[in-house]
């Protein structure tokens, strides 16, 4: 998945980008090198720590009984979720678009986890070969408000905007702590009103006062998507959700060989031995029935802890109900706070999980009898569905999105039935048509908002009869690994002096990397898994597509329509 290779004619062209840009590569803090010869124990039970154990059952010389996942939850995956049935409705809380170019560790990981329909090939042909049997090109991607679907091959950049961009790439990274994109753009707020943020943001989810490093990093990681934002040719799409094509594969492989996975069970803390030396000696557990006990950690042990979990604390409603206002604490966050609290180095959650009306907002799941619905969004948007990726309504007061993925999207999904899905990332406003906030609305009053956006409001009572239900989920904390924060904030993936302890997942620091992606899972998993067992490995690093002059020459092109 490398960008092509520079010719001998363009060394002195990279090494002014490394100058310009900086030449971030993927770091590993050292830790003390032995051979492994205990167990190792994952609290969290999401795509890093299931690639983690991977790691270390392929690469690491760990046998499956030696490995032991904690999961808070009735069921593993994270926020690679899916579920439901034909009867009830389904519910994706969110869905992942992957990438070719830039999910380097997440496409080699999976090459060597089979599939499950399919054991002679592996998951990474899998979702490759279908991507490409179904492939992406957004005709509807933004949608105004009198439903007709808006031209957007030009970016909207005025000489303010082109010259802020340039500005901000050209920043270190080291000089943007702490600061939000509507900061940087506040001289020219004629930014906020262009193509290239109405689609840059409802593609990645960005808002106005999201991290503005974690704004350039991906403008960085993404550059060679600047030449196709506007039809999203460069999503990569799973033949089912991405529960049933990324984390039931990776389970099946893990419990073949041994794994163990505690579900309903909680670390609430971690113990470290006294020194300067950073050693994991025990873990704090409690179950569904809140029965507590602790797990000491021999020597040789090993624990890596998901410091934050994004869909921490959602709540679900139906078509009659709204999604309940989330209580509580997340715990991942909880988790992490207990531990910065006791060692430096450890990172800072505040930024991340006590700032829930910046980092929330709204998903909802739509399942149909029939494909009536679906067919009036493929009239509507010239998309069949699977080919569209994501349709913004974009003067819509929620900022709403759908998307209709490829039919059947779940493997028990009935033939006569349909689903999609959709999130507004306004959901603290009052809809165009609903006078509510998108939290207080229940599904059926989304569907209302939904059809009035499609100009079908003529048509809603017989599609409402088509449907099974739609699923409104609240994310108190999908967008916090967007906030702003310092670099500091976020811990190394194994801690500065540790013997025997790493933190993985979304909210720990991997130079030049972009977060709310899986390919950031997968990577800490594996520079933990190496970097505690001492594997002498290559992971691969962070492709610079911003080095290539090709690419750097067809994001010039857009970047000056």
């Amino acid at each position: 998945m490398e960008g092509r290779p520079l010719g001998e004619g363009e060394q002195e062209d990279q090494q002014a980008w490394e100058a310009l840009f900086g030449g971030d590569e993927d770091a590993v803090q050292e830790v003390p090198r032995r051979s492994p010869s205990g167990d190792a124990y994952f609290a969290g039970g999401g795509l890093a720590s299931l690639a983690g154990a991977a790691y270390l059952v392929r690469d690491c010389g760990f046998t499956g009984e030696r490995i032991h996942i904690y999961e808070r939850l009735p069921v593993l995956g994270g926020s690679n979720d899916g579920s439901g049935d034909g009867t009830h409705g389904f519910v994706i809380r969110g869905g992942r678009m992957l990438n070719e170019e830039t999910y380097e560790n997440f496409w080699e990981l999976f090459s060597s986890i089979p599939s499950l329909e399919n054991p002679d090939r592996s998951v990474t042909e899998e979702i490759l070969n279908f991507d490409r049997a179904h492939p992406t090109y957004a005709r509807a991607r933004l949608v105004g408000r009198d439903g007709k679907i808006l031209a957007v091959t030009g970016m909207g950049f005025n000489r303010e905007d082109r010259f802020a961009l340039a500005r901000l790439l050209m920043a270190p990274e080291q000089s943007l702590d702490g600061l939000s994109i509507q900061d940087w753009f506040r001289e020219t707020p004629h930014f906020f009103s262009t193509n290239f943020w109405r689609l840059w943001q409802t593609t990645f989810a960005f808002q106005k006062w999201s991290s503005l490093f974690e704004f350039r990093r991906y403008l960085l990681r993404m550059i060679f998507e600047f030449g196709r934002i506007e039809t999203l040719e460069g999503v990569t799409r799973t033949p089912y959700n991405q529960y049933e094509s990324i984390i039931l594969p990776l389970k099946r492989y893990l419990e073949e060989r041994g794994v163990e996975f505690v579900l309903g069970t909680t670390v609430t803390d971690v113990d470290f031995a006294p020194g300067d030396a950073l050693t994991a000696t025990a873990l704090h557990l409690r179950d569904s029935q809140g029965f507590e006990r602790v797990q000491a950690l021999a020597a040789g042990d090993l624990c890596f802890v998901t410091n934050g979990c994004m869909t921490d604390n959602a709540t679900l409603g139906d078509y009659r109900t709204p999604a309940p206002a989330p209580e509580g604490r997340p715990a991942s966050g909880e988790l992490w706070a207990r531990l910065a609290e006791k060692r430096p180095g450890l990172g800072d959650p505040e930024p991340f999980f006590c700032h829930e009306h910046e980092t929330g907002w709204l998903s909802f799941t739509v399942t149909c009898k029939g494909n009536r619905l679906l067919k009036k969004i493929e009239s509507f948007s010239g998309n069949v569905p699977g080919s569209g990726a994501l349709m913004t309504f974009c003067d819509s007061n929620w900022l709403m999105s759908i998307v209709v993925a490829a039919q059947p999207h779940f493997k028990d999904q009935p033939m006569d039935t349909t689903v999609f899905w959709g999130y507004g990332l306004y959901a603290d406003k009052y809809g165009d048509y609903v006078k509510k906030t998108m939290n207080e609305c229940t599904g059926e009053e989304i569907l209302t908002e939904l059809a009035h956006h499609l100009h079908l409001e003529q048509e809603l009572e017989e599609l409402k009869s088509d449907i099974v239900d739609v699923v409104p989920c609240r994310m108190p904390y999908i967008d916090a690994q967007f906030q702003p924060h310092k670099l500091a904030d976020r811990p190394p993936v194994p801690p500065e002096n540790s013997v025997n302890f790493a933190m993985i997942g979304q909210f720990v620091e991997i130079p030049a990397d972009m977060v709310f992606t899986e390919e950031y899972s997968v990577r800490s998993a594996r520079l933990a898994a190496y970097a505690l067992t001492g594997a002498r490995l290559p992971v691969c690093p962070v492709s610079a597509y911003y080095k290539n002059p090709a690419v750097l020459l067809r994001a010039l092109k857009k970047f000056c329509q």
